[in-house]
């Protein structure tokens, strides 16, 4: 059994792999930074964001405002109607081709540049290079999205260089709304290092150059981060909306499901059937390599989200994990039909990242998983506990992935999908 401690209030533990510290009550950072949604004066920091934007305002209208880094999901709408239309600012928005698109997530982009009336420049790196990278990243470090994480955060900040246009807006802070890594009064900007840290699990480009691999100059070099003097010279920055703006996932996208068309599907493996639409693999083998390595996946995330918002209690949230936690991996083969490798070679190498501290192989080909209820500690909450039936969230779902696209295959080049 192994010794970690976990909060009190939600689900995660202090194994957390982007840090997470209990205090005295045995609360996390991540709930307490949380708490601050409910006394910060948001009024008072909406006019901050606007007193932060206005000298970036270009009046002469010979160049865009900033520019929003957006996909085909997540928080995009809501980003982009906070800047368009609450703000007023004229953006450029950029979006990286991850290749693993789904037909929804397509029809998401396009409706998003549609309703908005926003330019949008997608960079499409050249599909061999990126599908060398995953081969490479993948037997490395357990990650197919190691090219998709490295695209979406440089992307942005190499044309806020090339345009000349300093003023990048983020969603919200993944490491502060999970773990409290930083305070909302902190106002954390994007940096380079964080990028690396943590979004590259400590990778840069030029890290995966080796000897004993494969890649090459010309497959990295996209890739890259510009240098400081680059960015010095342009003054460029990356905010976070969500230091100004209550962020609240679930309420935003109902909000731009009702006012600007934002379709959504279900998953196997999560209650959220908002995030992550325009990826066949971010809830599938992306997220069962997060088990594998970490000992557990994005509906945990959700569940303490929700419990956090007060949506429903711990216990809840504990059932809704051990729900859908184990539910089974969907377009795998999608998968291995474009990196061209066997399931049965995917799987053995997906085997090689595997925690023994959450994974015990039984026999060949067989494992046990040590799951939350089976993590022990002199304070742990769960040991003994009765799991409740899980509690039934009020998710709208009006769409599928496929979006009655019949084609077996990832849409690798779709932006002018009808909506």
């Amino acid at each position: 059994m192994i010794n970690f401690h976990f909060c009190k209030r939600c689900l995660y533990s202090t194994a957390h792999p982007l840090g997470l510290v209990l205090d005295a009550e045995g609360i996390c950072s991540g709930c307490r930074i949380h708490e601050e949604k409910d006394r910060l004066d948001w009024s008072e920091r909406w006019e901050k964001l606007e007193a932060l934007v206005n000298p970036y305002r270009n009046k002469a209208g010979s160049n865009y405002d900033c520019i929003i880094p957006v996909t085909g999901a997540q928080d995009s709408y809501y980003i982009v109607y906070l800047v368009k239309e609450r703000l007023g600012l004229n953006p450029l928005l950029v979006t990286y081709n991850k290749y693993f698109n789904t037909p929804l997530g397509i029809r998401n982009l396009a409706n998003l540049r549609i309703r908005f009336n926003c330019d949008i420049l997608y960079q499409n790196v050249n599909p061999i290079s990126v599908k060398k990278i995953t081969r490479s990243t993948l037997r490395q470090f357990g990650s197919i999205y190691w090219p998709i994480l490295a695209g979406q955060t440089v992307f942005p900040v190499q044309t806020a260089v090339r345009y000349k246009i300093p003023l990048i807006i983020w969603g919200a802070h993944q490491g502060l709304e999970q773990v409290g890594m930083f305070s909302h009064e902190h106002e954390v900007e994007m940096t380079r290092r964080y990028r690396k840290d943590h979004d590259l699990m400590g990778y840069e480009a030029d890290d995966l150059l080796s000897i004993f691999d494969t890649l090459k100059e010309e497959d990295i070099w996209q890739y890259r981060y510009p240098d400081d003097q680059s960015l010095n010279a342009i003054g460029v920055r990356g905010i976070y909306l969500g230091n100004y703006v209550r962020w609240d996932p679930k309420a935003q996208h109902e909000k731009m499901i009702a006012e600007y068309g934002y379709k959504t599907s279900s998953f196997n493996r999560t209650f959220d059937c908002y995030d992550y639409v325009d990826c066949f693999n971010y809830m599938g083998l992306h997220d069962l390599l997060k088990l594998y390595k970490h000992g557990y996946s994005k509906v945990t995330d959700h569940a303490c989200r929700e419990i956090r918002h007060g949506r429903i209690t711990r216990e809840q949230g504990l059932a809704l994990v051990k729900k859908y936690e184990q539910a089974e991996i969907e377009y795998s083969d999608l998968f291995c039909q474009w990196l061209g490798v066997d399931r049965k070679g995917l799987q053995f190498i997906l085997d090689q990242h595997r925690n023994p501290f959450y994974w015990f192989q039984v026999r060949l080909g067989a494992w046990e998983f040590c799951d939350l209820t089976m993590r022990c500690s002199d304070n742990n909450f769960f040991c003994g506990q009765n799991i409740s039936d899980p509690v039934l969230l009020s998710y709208e779902i009006n769409a599928a992935l496929k979006n009655n696209f019949d084609k077996s295959a990832y849409v690798v080049v779709g932006k002018g999908y009808s909506c």
